[in-house]
This record gives C-alpha cells, structure tokens and sequence, in this order.
C-alpha cells in the first residue's frame, strides 16, 4: 500500500473524553500529551508502567484495570491502541472507528488507523510535528532529537519575547500594516540553519547504484 501524507491538523481535545488502549511506557508518554491538551483520558490496560499508576493514583486519568470492552468506546472522540502485535485486534477497532466514527490511531499498525501520530518536538509554545507518512517512523525519533537540541531554551524564550512584542504591538500601534512590518522586523537575521548528515551505507549505495545501472546497460 502506498505511504498516505494524510492531511496535517492539530486537534483540540480540551475536555473531550480520548480512550488510550494499554499500560506500558509508550502509553505512558502519550498519556502525558493528552493531558497536557486538557484531554479527559481514561486508560484501559490489566497493568500499568509507574507513571500511569501516579496518574491513577491522583485522579488525573481514570484507569480501568482490565482488558477492552466494546462499552469503553461510548462518547470517545479518539483512541489510541497501544497494543501491540494484535493485527486482528487493530483491525476490528478499525471497523469500529469507521462504524461509530472516532479517531483512532494503531501504533502497530497504521494502515489500521484513521489518523497518523507524528513525533512531536515541543519548546515553549512552539511544536514541530515529524511525519515520515508510515515509510520511516524510526526517523521521525531521530529527527526529533537532533531538533530539540536545536530548539533550545533560548529559543523558548525567544518565542516568548515575540509573543510580548506581538501584545505590545497591537496594543500600542493601530495599524495592522504597521504592526505586521513590525514583528517582519523583529524577525529581520533569523534563519534555522541545519546539514543532513547521512549514514555511510547508504551514501555507499547511492554511489554504487550508477555504476551498477551502467553495468547493466
């Protein structure tokens, strides 16, 4: 099946009931995204990595301690299935989510999915989000390091420091064309500069393909 790019949103799940299916550390750090966004997040999984129990234990996800019923699917806009390796189990959630249409995302299995989790890179008000369309979730994870070492704490408060200017701005200065020459201004001399550094067996390869295609011809 071709790589789907989907179609990038950013949904707002405040105060909206979302499903997370499984208990160990992925489902963990997702959880902590979906509360972060002001989600109601209920977490069903017989056992749960430490984090998930202090959420438990604090009220601040309600944990049912057992595996999937159909019933925990009432009023859910989206769920994410942490499960892993269950194709068959993907697949019948899949079905749901066509039937009762709420969002769902497999980690295991994203043709089994109706959207895409991109790996997120999260500084101070600014979010990145990767997506390699399916093809190379494990370059999503290394991209996403080398960025958060990129954007920075002063990059953070850079963010902040045009988000004041912006207030002041538009509290002190009518003109919206103004203001918008304005902030264009403050933003004059920054550039995010970056190099790809490739691995060898693939720069290898890439060399090696003329010289076989020409072998061939």
């Amino acid at each position: 099946m071709a790589a789907n790019p989907g179609f990038p949103l950013t949904l707002d799940v405040r105060g909206y009931p979302v499903l997370v299916l499984g208990g160990d550390e992925e489902a963990a750090e997702k959880t902590q995204r979906l509360l972060d966004s002001g989600a109601k997040v209920t977490v069903v999984a017989p056992t749960l990595h430490d984090h998930l129990k202090q959420l438990a234990a604090s009220a601040k996800v309600v944990h049912r301690g057992r595996h999937f019923r159909e019933t925990d699917l009432e009023s859910a806009i989206l769920v994410l299935n942490m499960i892993h390796g269950d194709k068959d189990f993907a697949r019948s959630l899949f079905a749901k989510a066509r039937e009762k249409k709420f969002l769902l995302w497999s980690a295991d299995f994203p043709e089994a999915s109706t959207v895409n989790m991109p790996a997120v890179v999260a500084t101070g008000h600014v979010r990145v989000a990767i997506s390699t369309s399916g093809m190379a979730p494990a370059l999503s994870a290394f991209m996403k390091e080398d960025l958060e070492r990129i954007l920075d704490r002063d990059f953070a408060a850079f963010v902040e420091w045009l988000g004041v200017l912006r207030e002041q701005a538009k509290a002190n200065e009518p003109d919206a064309e103004k203001r918008r020459t304005m902030l264009r201004e403050a933003l004059d001399g920054f550039r995010l500069l970056g190099k790809v550094q490739y691995p060898k067996v693939w720069l290898d390869e890439r060399t090696a393909a003329p010289a076989g295609a020409k072998r061939e011809g």
